[in-house]
């Protein structure tokens, strides 16, 4: 594992320490945590505009609407659990001398 040395504004660090001392962390276990914290937020914001960026390229068409809402509607007509999953088995994995 790398190390490095970083400058704080001293406030930063205060406030880095009451933290990390409160939470039982050493600094590098909670800049760590930190930092791979905003690194997965970023990768989300990317994938976001990604996403976005797709939609703008490639909007819906009308077509593509009215065959989410039949399948929406196909799903809530035929729901998925029925509640009762005591002792369920699928009925693929039911021996033919079951049925």
């Amino acid at each position: 594992m790398a190390k490095i040395a970083i400058s704080l504004p001293d406030e930063v660090l205060q406030a880095v320490e009451q933290t990390r001392l409160a939470r039982g962390e050493s600094r590098s276990a909670f800049c760590r945590r930190a930092l791979e914290a905003f690194l997965r937020r970023e990768q989300e914001r990317k994938a976001n505009e990604r996403y976005v960026r797709g939609y703008l390229e490639f909007p819906e068409t009308a077509e593509d609407v009215a065959w989410a809402q039949l399948g929406l509607a196909a799903l809530a007509a035929d729901p998925w659990d029925d509640g009762d999953d005591q002792g369920a088995t699928p009925a693929s994995n039911t021996p033919a001398s079951d049925k």
